[in-house]
């Protein structure tokens, strides 16, 4: 039976008996002061039976200790009345003591302990964020002279966002200030908040190097090369990455630019273009951050016109996985997206695949990128790598550097192999202004991969022999097979030489390889350089016919007869360029020469029996190679370690001195991209040999393709954007991480081994969670104030006492640990298809049980937060409240007792007034504001009522003013804890009226969403404190709150915006309880928000 909240005058007469009193006056010491100290301890067990015989009907009132004009007295004798008179003030004296001790200030030492070390924990991970593990920043900043056109009549008639969007052509000034089109189209896409001015860097490279280089070339020119018209997207700055349908207007706007664009090139007026060439049927996107999501979602718009867009190339794209969850339809349209791209690769054949000639190239910015995780910029789970791949930053040659978010879009070391990889993909011959896609892949592989991967394609058998080398039969510049060739200073002889390498067998193919390394530049056959690498089969041909087909011919035999001579193809094309390591070496990115660096597998070499080595130096330099042929067995190194063994003992191994040129560790159980590693190399000792270089390391990754060099390496930092958190996996089920491997160059001839350690770097692991799982303390803070809410309502609701102050249950809730998820506390779907996507959506992530120690840290850590934010709240309420204060004592004067005896127990608004102003906020929010807006609108207004919540208990300290207190406060921190996951929506909302776009949100103006919060809080204005549930419903209120913890737990990270969803369930059923104590009518509804009682005494409060 539910227990009204207010008395009648009997029952107040009822408590003068001698037996009441005493009763009442044991029931006191479980009262509010007591249960919050103890509530860690409070038994469940408590006979409810005999507390209400214990408690009189005005004690379990909370309005009968503050209206006292509601009370009837009856005529006592003086004696009887200074009696009361002496017992009255002995009780309001231990009232006050009571009163002190529950102060919301107070805390226990078990929440002292657990906030304390949570906060030094979290200034812990975020001090090693900022300090540890840290990537230099080497690019270098890109100067243009821009002039941008804009296309005034791609208005209305053309696109619905004519109003809020606009497209611009680029130009250079000095070079190309014409506005019409003549080139082959190139679209950039900003990112969130970003403008279309960020094109400026890679239009101008593209322009000054059509001018100065290409068509300077006709040979390149001839292969369909030409200029390029760089147009750009100015979408007033739209924060993409937090709404769904903005994303969704870009795409649509996007598709409506590029059929703009392509007409362009079919009007004689804007066009310069050649007329005997084919008109564009397609346009290069180029997007930056959420602009590459964009791009991708063009082609699943119903607008998108079939095969107009068949080459992406994005940077810090978030492609995996959303940046952020508190939108619904920003979530939904990832899946949609990415499932669509998903379906289209997964078809058997390819005329049923929409996207078969689509390319798409993702460059990811690495470490240094602190705005969207590297790990999401992944296309492992949605393009094969026939279609597209993955590239860090610091693999492309000649970049060798991270880049942050912005600096994608400037760094002149990325802007240049980016523009040149456009231009050598174009075919200005074909409609779609582009190479085939397999050729598109191969020249995409060619400017951004390192060449050094299983799968880098050689140019070597594609190219014809170039030059014929002559050789004396008895010649001593032929190595003996399986000698190093070492060659310390060029040009000692004055004129060229040749040192030749015979190829082994090729009986043990796939066994051996061929590896050379100098610092000097590989130059083609045409070219003057110093050093050639040749590889020849032995030709036989008739004298005075070589120069008929070799372009160079090298003659060493002296005029001897009997010579030998070899048909020769010059390997310079695949050259592979590394940093330079010298002591003074510093970074990779140094302004140095690099080293020139060939690899070949023997089977790769099979048409040819000699590796020929010219040097070509006219005079002396101090310049060296080392070339040789190795076993694979002696270069590549499994360090089998398990990841426990790993991070405990470390991993160490010796190189030897009998070495290779180039020694290769994997070390499979090095995948996570939440550990990071410090590397110790030991000394390399040449002797009396000057050394020709330092040691070389390369950390790589095979997919997505990661490689970071460390030059003059002694100390390295080792990580990784591996296997990560949430991350869904690779679009091939049999794809398997190899995990890191550590390719190390050191000079072989100085014969001395090599110590090697690793071991894992324990504050610059943590410092990599920041990046990882900043995401969860949306969601986690909102698990232990559930938590703690549960307990609040179960001691209110099942003993009788007053309501529990926030923060003096927090340890209780701190110690209880999130509902597990899986296995090991790890969350699994119960079905699982061949391939389940969203198999890392639970809980932390990731499936890994050896980060389990990752929940109760970050429950800890959101205990801390929430406590803090506990805190905050009370110093703001006691802040707002103070002006009050000061009101009320300068108002009541000399009278301050008496207005203080007056004084009801809460005052507000009339209910007409109150009804006015929601109804009218809830037309607002279904038709012009989104609901976001209202929500904010309730935490000010419970802000509000807090304050003058705590004024009254300030000026008039009863029991019931203290619990109305606590239980609007603690909905107020509930209300918090919602209000991050709503902010980003608002963000949308504001910026979209400050450019003068009033299309309301289709998505945001659900009544429902809003109408309980509104309700719950307009109710709370009037002093109602929720009564208590003693019959079987009390589980209600227990199971929502621990719904709301399982979720946000488990699936509060990956669909964050259902949390706000699942505590307007909570305030609608808060809601109902409020209405239970009231007739379910519009009178009642008005009596509820005003405040009144269902007493029948007929009693009227007076306002003072």
């Amino acid at each position: 039976m539910r227990r009204k909240l207010s008395s009648s005058a009997d029952e107040d007469n009822d408590d003068s008996s001698p037996k009441a009193s005493q009763a009442a006056n044991d029931a006191e010491k479980k009262t509010f002061s007591t249960a919050k100290y103890d509530v860690a301890r409070h038994s469940d067990t408590l006979d409810r039976r005999k507390v209400e015989k214990a408690l009189s009907p005005a004690q379990l009132s909370p309005d009968s200790s503050s209206s006292p004009a509601k009370r009837t007295t009856s005529p006592k004798s003086p004696h009887s009345s200074s009696t009361e008179e002496g017992e009255d003030r002995a009780m309001n004296f231990r009232g006050r003591r009571r009163f002190g001790m529950r102060s919301p200030w107070s805390c226990s030492l078990l929440t002292l302990t657990a906030s304390l070390s949570s906060l030094l924990l979290m200034l812990f991970i975020l001090h090693s964020f900022m300090t540890r593990q840290l990537d230099s920043k080497g690019c270098d900043m890109y100067y243009t002279r821009s002039l941008f056109f804009n296309f005034a009549d791609f208005d209305t008639e053309h696109t619905r966002f004519a109003a809020k969007y606009s497209l611009h052509l680029y130009r250079e000034v000095g070079f190309d200030e014409d506005p019409k089109v003549k080139g082959v189209p190139v679209l950039f896409i900003p990112g969130n908040a970003g403008s279309y001015r960020q094109a400026r860097s890679l239009a101008s490279e593209t322009v000054q190097y059509y001018y100065n280089t290409v068509q300077q070339n006709k040979e390149v020119l001839n292969t369909g090369a030409t200029s390029i018209d760089f147009f750009s997207v100015d979408f007033n700055e739209d924060f993409t990455a937090f709404h769904g349908q903005t994303l969704l207007d870009q795409a649509e706007y996007l598709n409506d630019a590029v059929a703009y664009i392509l007409s362009l090139y079919h009007d004689p007026r804007r066009s310069q273009r050649d007329p005997s060439l084919p008109d564009p049927s397609s346009v290069i996107l180029v997007g930056h951050s959420m602009g590459g999501v964009a791009a991708r979602t063009m082609l699943t718009m119903p607008n998108y016109q079939s095969n107009s867009v068949n080459t992406i190339i994005t940077m810090s794209a978030p492609h995996a996985r959303s940046p952020v969850s508190v939108d619904a339809d920003l979530v939904r349209t990832y899946q949609r997206i990415n499932d669509h791209w998903r379906e289209a690769y997964s078809q058997e054949w390819a005329s049923d695949n929409p996207l078969w000639h689509v390319t798409l190239i993702s460059i990811a910015g690495g470490t240094l990128d602190t705005t969207v995780p590297s790990d999401y910029a992944s296309l492992t789970s949605l393009v094969p790598n026939t279609h597209g791949f993955t590239v860090f930053t610091s693999s492309i040659p000649g970049m060798w550097t991270g880049a942050d978010h912005n600096q994608a879009t400037w760094c002149a070391q990325l802007v240049r192999p980016v523009a040149r990889s456009i231009f050598e993909a174009l075919d200005v011959h074909r409609p779609s202004q582009t190479k085939p896609r397999a050729e598109r892949m191969r020249v995409f592989k060619k400017w951004y991969l390192t060449g050094i991967e299983d799968t880098a394609e050689k140019n070597l058998p594609q190219i014809e022999p170039s030059t014929l080398l002559t050789l004396e039969d008895q010649s001593n510049s032929i190595n003996p097979v399986g000698k190093r060739l070492v060659l310390r200073n060029l040009g000692q002889s004055g004129q060229p030489s040749v040192h030749v390498l015979p190829i082994p067998p090729h009986a043990g193919l796939g066994q051996k390889k061929f590896t050379f390394l100098s610092d000097l530049p590989l130059k083609d056959t045409s070219e003057s350089g110093y050093l050639d690498v040749l590889f020849c089969s032995v030709l036989p041909l008739q004298p005075g016919h070589s120069a008929q087909i070799f372009s160079l011919n090298i003659d060493l035999s002296h005029g001897q007869t009997g010579a030998t001579r070899l048909a020769c193809k010059n390997a310079a094309s695949d050259r592979i360029v590394l940093p330079a390591s010298y002591r003074t070496s510093t970074q990779p990115f140094d302004k140095k020469p690099p080293f020139s660096y060939l690899q070949y597998d023997v089977e790769d070499l099979a048409e040819h029996q000699f590796v020929a080595v010219v040097d070509r130096a006219a005079e002396s330099r101090h310049a060296w190679a080392v070339a040789e042929f190795s076993d694979k067995v002696d270069s590549n190194m499994l360090v089998e370690i398990g990841l426990r063994s790993l991070l405990m003992f470390g991993a160490h191994f010796k190189m030897p001195a009998t070495r290779p040129l180039v020694t290769t560790y994997k070390i499979p159980a090095l995948h996570s991209s939440l550990l990071a590693f410090k590397l110790h190399l030991g000394n390399q000792a040449c002797g009396e040999e000057a050394e020709l270089f330092t040691p070389l390391l390369r950390q790589y990754l095979s997919d997505p393709h990661e490689s970071r060099y460390f030059v003059n390496v002694k100390e390295a930092n080792v990580s990784l954007h591996g296997i990560a958190p949430f991350m869904p996996p690779p679009l091939r089920s049999q794809a398997v991480s190899d995990g890191v491997s550590l390719q190390f160059w050191t000079d072989p001839t100085c014969g001395s081994s090599i110590d090697v350690s690793l071991e894992v770097d324990i504050g610059g692991s943590l410092g990599k969670l920041v990046m990882r799982y900043r995401t969860v303390f949306a969601a986690f803070p909102l698990l232990i104030v559930a938590l703690v809410l549960r307990k609040q309502f179960k001691v209110y609701d099942d003993n009788a006492l007053t309501f529990l102050a926030m923060s003096l249950t927090m340890a209780s809730a701190a110690s209880m640990k999130p509902p597990p998820a899986g296995r090991s506390g790890w969350g699994t779907n119960a079905t699982e298809s061949a391939i389940d996507y969203t198999v890392n959506d639970l809980l932390l992530g990731s499936q890994d049980p050896i980060f389990w120690v990752l929940v109760p840290t970050f429950g800890l850590i959101s205990a801390g937060i929430i406590v803090v934010m506990n805190y905050i709240a009370l110093a703001t309420i006691s802040v707002l409240q103070a002006p009050l204060t000061l009101l009320a004592s300068w108002s009541a004067g000399t009278k301050r007792d008496l207005a203080k005896n007056s004084l009801p127990a809460f005052s507000s608004t009339s209910p007409r007034r109150r009804i006015i102003t929601a109804s009218v906020l809830l037309l607002l929010v279904s038709t012009v504001i989104p609901y976001q807006f209202a929500y904010l609108v309730a935490c000010i207004v419970q802000l509000a009522t807090c304050i003058q919540a705590s004024h009254h208990v300030r000026e008039n300290r009863t029991e019931a003013n203290h619990n109305f207190y606590n239980y609007a406060h603690s909905i107020l921190i509930l209300m918090l804890c919602v209000l991050p996951i709503n902010i980003p929506v608002l963000v949308v909302w504001i910026h979209n009226l400050a450019v003068h776009w009033l299309t309301p949100f289709s998505s945001h103006h659900n009544v429902l969403s809003i109408m309980p919060f509104i309700l719950l809080v307009e109710t709370l204005t009037g002093g109602h404190i929720v009564p208590r549930v003693t019959t079987r419903l009390t589980y209600v209120t227990n199971v929502f709150f621990f719904l709301i913890a399982v979720y946000a737990a488990v699936y509060g990270v990956t669909y964050a915006y259902l949390l706000h969803h699942l505590v307007n369930c909570v305030a609608a059923w808060l809601v109902a309880l409020h209405f239970s104590v009231n007739d379910l009518s519009v009178s009642g509804l008005g009596r509820m928000l005003e405040g009144g009682s269902d007493d029948s005494s007929g009693d009227t409060k007076k306002r003072p």
